[in-house]
């Protein structure tokens, strides 16, 4: 009796201090970078939803969740040749878009490295596949607002995104399209 009165009141103090911040929209964003042999492209896919939580004003967990269909390319300036990148990313062949219309993260540990800088292990979702990832994230807290940044690396294979990848296609040559796509996250906190 007295060990599950101890664990209620460990929860009920972690439950008090955790302090859990909604993430702002409008001012956040996620850029993509995907390589292929001889080149690259780049572009934006758009949030709809997340928070971080916070004890003693230290990061603890969170979660965001992207909106696989506001998938877009900065680095073809011709609209039809454009048009033609983002409805193949939006196809089959890639994210399946119209069967998985929301890909997400959940933080599931977090290790305290600096004033700024954590170690932060989660659960990446892709076309309904969760895989493991960790990463160093860096959060500013400044007067007026807060703001969580990272890059994640991750491997499209282990998400069923097929198209132009050596892991599931042999003599590519230059069709190749390599499995790992960098993902810059920058998260602003709304104030209080």
């Amino acid at each position: 009796m007295k060990f599950v009165l101890i664990s209620l009141l460990a929860l009920l103090s972690f439950s008090v201090e955790a302090q859990k911040t909604d993430i702002d929209l409008k001012q956040s964003k996620i850029e993509w970078t995907g390589k292929k042999l001889g080149g690259e492209h780049y572009g934006n896919i758009q949030l709809s939803s997340g928070h971080l939580t916070f004890n003693k004003n230290k990061l603890v967990g969170g979660t965001f969740e992207m909106d696989m269909a506001s998938i877009t390319c900065v680095d073809i300036t011709d609209d039809k040749s454009n048009k033609r990148l983002v409805d193949h990313l939006k196809s089959e062949d890639f994210f399946s878009v119209t069967r998985f219309p929301k890909s997400s993260f959940i933080i599931t540990r977090v290790e305290y490295k600096s004033a700024t800088e954590y170690l932060v292990t989660g659960d990446l979702t892709i076309k309904d596949k969760a895989n493991p990832i960790t990463f160093t994230a860096k959060i500013n807290a400044m007067s007026t607002q807060t703001i969580a940044e990272a890059t994640l690396v991750f491997d499209r294979s282990k998400y069923d995104v097929k198209f132009g990848s050596q892991s599931f296609f042999e003599n590519l040559g230059d069709k190749l399209v390599y499995d790992d796509v960098d993902m810059t996250v920058k998260l602003v906190l709304l104030t209080k």
